[in-house]
C-alpha cells in the first residue's frame, strides 16, 4: 500500500515562555521565552503520520518550505497563544502534476491550505487521474471537486462553504466537529472528553489517520471511528504532534 500527499509545507514553531508583568511603556504582557520546539507543519505532518502509522507515503510539496515559519508565541501555564507571526507566507510557488506518475499509488491525499500551490484547476485535475483522492481544503468548494471520492473540511470551513453545496458534494464530506466528533452523510462519530491542550496540527492527524486506516479497510465508517482516535490524541500534546504508531491508538 502505497499512498501520496500533495499540498503545501511549512515550519511551525512554538516559543513557549512566561510572563508576571505588563510593559511599563504600554499595557502588554512581557514575554519570558523558555524554550522554542520546531515541527514540520501543513502537508507535512500529514506526511509524518501517515509513516508513523506504518504505511508508505510519498510527500510532493513546495521546495521552499523550511523557508516559510509559523511562529507562535504561548504562555507556558496557561497555554495562552499571544502572537502569530508568519514569515515568507507568500513563497509556495505551483505544482507540476506532469512530474507525478499517479499510477503508483493507491490513494492521494490533497492537503490543500490555499496557499496557491495547488488550484481548483490542478485539484480537479487529480481527481480524473486517480480515483481514490482524499480532499482536506481551505477553499469554498465547488463543481471543480465533484470526481474527489471523499472531502474533508471543519464545521467553521463548512458554514463558509455550505450555500455552494450540491447534494452530490454533501454525500462526500466528513465534517470534523472539535470536541464534538465528525460528522459524514447525517451521522454523527463522538469522541471522548479528554482535557485539551492544542488543536494544532489536529485536522492534519485526522485526515492522516483516516486515509490509512480506509487503506486497510475501504470502511469510511471505521476510518472516520479511527481518525477520531488519532485526533483525540493529538489535541492532548502540545505543539504539532505525531501519533507514536498504531500502538498508541486503539
Amino acid at each position: 500500500m502505497k499512498i501520496l500527499v500533495i499540498g503545501e509545507t511549512c515550519r511551525d514553531v512554538f516559543t513557549y515562555g512566561i510572563c508576571t508583568r505588563l510593559s511599563p511603556e504600554s499595557p502588554v504582557p512581557v514575554f519570558n521565552p523558555i524554550e522554542t520546539i520546531t515541527n514540520d507543519g501543513m502537508a507535512k505532518n500529514v506526511h509524518s503520520n501517515i509513516l508513523s502509522l506504518d504505511i508508505d507515503c510519498h510527500l510532493v510539496t513546495n521546495p521552499s518550505w523550511q523557508d516559510i515559519t509559523k511562529t507562535r508565541f504561548i504562555e507556558k501555564r496557561s497555554n495562552h497563544m499571544f502572537l502569530r507571526v508568519d514569515k515568507n507566507d507568500t513563497n509556495y510557488g505551483r505544482i507540476n502534476l506532469k512530474n507525478i506518475n499517479f499510477k503508483e499509488y493507491d490513494i492521494v491525499v490533497i492537503s490543500d491550505y490555499d496557499k496557491g500551490f495547488v488550484t481548483e484547476e490542478d485539484i480537479e485535475a487529480i481527481s480524473r487521474l486517480h480515483a481514490v483522492t482524499f480532499l482536506d481544503t481551505k477553499k469554498k468548494l465547488g463543481n471543480w471537486c465533484e470526481n474527489i471520492k471523499f472531502i474533508k473540511i471543519n464545521n467553521f470551513e463548512y458554514d463558509k462553504t455550505k450555500d455552494s453545496l450540491t447534494s452530490q458534494l454533501k454525500d462526500k464530506m466528513i465534517i470534523t466537529l472539535g470536541g464534538a466528533g465528525a460528522q459524514y452523510q447525517g451521522r454523527v462519530f463522538p469522541v471522548d472528553k479528554v482535557e485539551v491542550k492544542d488543536v494544532a496540527g489536529a485536522g492534519d492527524t485526522f485526515i492522516a489517520g483516516l486515509v490509512v486506516k480506509y487503506s486497510e479497510t475501504q470502511n469510511i465508517s471505521d476510518s472516520i471511528d479511527f481518525a477520531n482516535q488519532c485526533a483525540t490524541l493529538a489535541v492532548q500534546k502540545r505543539g504539532v504532534s505525531i501519533v507514536g504508531g498504531k500502538n498508541e491508538v486503539h
